[in-house]
């Protein structure tokens, strides 16, 4: 399953279900390491989804008494 289409939501489903997997501790070697790889890989994913978010929602200025305001991020002040 690629990472690269999945919404976050579903990323997040498949890595629950990968740790639901590796915890039972009844898959083959290989294949947990397939599974280690792939959860690695959705956390990057999800990882850079939540920066990306982030950065739309809130920009820090810094504000007259020197300390970061938090402004929307679309705000030209």
């Amino acid at each position: 399953m690629s990472d690269k289409t999945l919404s976050f939501e579903e990323a997040l489903a498949r890595l629950d279900s990968i740790v639901r997997q590796l915890e039972k501790g009844d898959a083959p070697l290989d294949q947990a390491l397939a599974l280690f790889e792939e959860g690695t890989s959705l956390i990057g994913s999800c990882t850079k989804m939540l920066d990306e978010a982030e950065q739309k929602v809130v920009r820090l200025k810094k504000g007259s008494d020197g300390e970061p305001v938090e402004l929307p991020f679309d705000s030209e002040d």
